[in-house]
């Protein structure tokens, strides 16, 4: 095989020294907290029952700066997927990016987060100069993971796109790897494609015995890898992953007819499981018909409707969570990007398909056309940080590249664990946890909302009775907004309870709660 080289008790965890989990980014500091468990109202993964409340979803708020990263090279008419990493030893931040027409990885730094720096690296040639910024010629949507526990200071940074190799006297389109010590100087590996990837061609799947099948004059295998790519460090299953697009076939068994979503996994980063499909538009994606001919005619390719163009995935809390690039096709041409939900990677949920976590801008703002969405948010101590590429042209539109500009990269926020929160439906309601070993617990926060209303948390036994002396009337009521509310009992804060398991219940007036922490210092 031939490939193009370039340039040089608890359940609570934190996760590993990887590009997405920036809130431990060195290997000292990816060591489980054991003193503390934070339980996200994201789902209902905690909760037993929850009468007269519902949950709601937290968008994200756009950084009034935006954008922070413009397409002003010649490199870069469009810009799009990218991926963050912030040195918690330092604070500082490295950016890469896909600039395209010409599909090269860029690079930028930062001090802030917001403020960025395009440096002249010399690296690869553009137009007969080196005075750029690129670090490596792609083929389409790189992710890069950092990763000091490798052994290999040159193998410390990892990246994974779409490009094509020589396997057997043919080129090969698949999902490719590089290695690098600092995120600048990048080698391929030889062995690309690593995963043999699926694209192309609307036909019924071939015949296992195709001969055509090795040539790749029929596309690849279905449910592969296509060319839009995530990869993480797994710390739940202590594995890489990537989370790719694919394809699926349609209702008269063509393939290519939508975008899905796929996981892979590899110990090394180099030898991948077979992709396995995760998410995929169904019934309620809003259906626009099955006729064959839509789907070779429809911009972009793929049949209309909508669709999951991409599925980053990042850990947080011991929640797997999804940034879902959901790609309306025909009606509207927008990209927002939806919130998804799994405790294990491998099952999801949709609960906010009608309300977008990041939806694209108004008007013809850079990112009022699509979102591009990635693997790696930066956690800070009370903020979590998402970078996304933006175009302001739509999946509907046609013409030349100018017709989608501007591009650029943009910056969206929200406060520390506040992705969805549950409230009353009307004035009040309650929330019950499940059955929790409190034996190691003397104090609990809640990260909640209450201006205007309260919260008051109460204490029942295993068997659903009261607990004297931390019942609904001995809690203090809980007022205003703060990601660390203490939680009080009569003017004291610490649970000396009994060892054992207990039921916490949240007595919501007029108020929403995000997330609660227990905590023994």
């Amino acid at each position: 095989m031939k490939s193009r080289h370039t340039g040089q008790g608890w359940c609570c965890y934190l996760a590993l020294v990887v590009v997405y989990s920036t809130a431990l980014p060195t290997l000292e500091a990816a060591q489980p907290d054991q003193t503390r468990q934070t339980l996200l109202l994201v789902d209902d993964h905690h909760v037993l029952y929850r009468p007269g409340t519902m949950r709601i979803l937290r968008p994200l708020d756009r950084e009034p700066e935006n954008p922070v990263i413009l397409a002003d090279r010649p490199w870069e008419q469009l810009i799009s997927y990218c991926s963050v990493y912030r040195d918690s030893k330092d604070g500082r931040y490295q950016l890469w990016y896909q600039a395209y027409p010409g599909c090269h990885l860029c690079y930028a730094t930062s001090e802030d987060g917001v403020r960025w720096t395009k440096p002249r690296l010399g690296l690869v040639e553009y137009e007969g100069s080196t005075d750029n910024n690129i670090v490596m010629p792609i083929g389409y949507g790189a992710s890069v993971v950092v990763d000091p526990r490798d052994p290999d200071p040159t193998r410390r940074y990892k990246a994974a796109f779409w490009d094509s190799g020589e396997i057997e006297g043919h080129q090969i389109p698949g999902t490719c790897v590089a290695f690098s010590p600092d995120g600048i100087h990048w080698t391929l590996h030889d062995g690309n494609p690593v995963i043999r990837g699926s694209h192309g061609h609307y036909i019924q799947p071939p015949f296992a015995s195709d001969p055509r099948i090795k040539t790749g004059k029929l596309g690849g295998p279905p449910l592969s890898t296509s060319d839009v790519t995530d990869a993480i460090w797994d710390p739940m299953r202590n594995t890489f992953a990537i989370y790719a697009k694919t394809w699926i076939d349609g209702p008269d068994g063509t393939m290519h007819w939508k975008r899905a979503v796929v996981r892979t996994e590899s110990s090394d980063f180099i030898d991948w499981s077979k992709p396995r499909l995760m998410m995929a538009p169904d019934e309620f994606d809003d259906w626009q018909g099955d006729a064959v001919e839509v789907q070779r005619t429809s911009v972009g390719g793929g049949s209309g409707g909508r669709q999951l163009h991409s599925g980053p995935v990042f850990v947080y809390n011991n929640v797997y969570l999804s940034l879902l690039q959901v790609m309306d096709a025909g009606k509207t041409g927008r990209q927002p990007i939806e919130l998804a939900v799994s405790r294990n990677g491998l099952d999801w949920q949709r609960p906010f398909r009608e309300a977008p976590f990041l939806p694209t801008a108004p008007g013809d703002q850079f990112d009022s056309g699509r979102i591009w969405s990635n693997a790696t948010p930066i956690i800070l101590a009370e903020q979590v940080r998402f970078y996304y590429g933006g175009y302001r042209g739509r999946w509907n539109m046609k013409g030349p590249i100018d017709d989608h500009k501007p591009s650029a990269i943009g910056l969206a926020t929200m406060p520390r664990d506040r992705f969805a929160g549950v409230q009353p439906m009307e004035t009040i309601g309650q929330i019950t946890l499940k059955a929790i070993d409190l034996s190691n617990c003397r104090n609990i926060t809640l990260n909640a909302d209450a201006i205007g209303g309260s919260i008051r948390v109460e204490v029942l036994n295993s068997q659903g009775y009261r607990v004297r002396g931390f019942s609904k009337e001995d809690a203090e009521p809980i007022k205003g907004d703060s990601l660390s509310h203490d939680v009080r009992w009569n003017n004291r804060t610490v649970l000396d309870l009994a060892d054992g398991f207990y039921l916490l219940r949240l007595h919501l007036d007029q108020a929403t709660v995000y997330a609660l922490t227990l905590s023994n210092p």
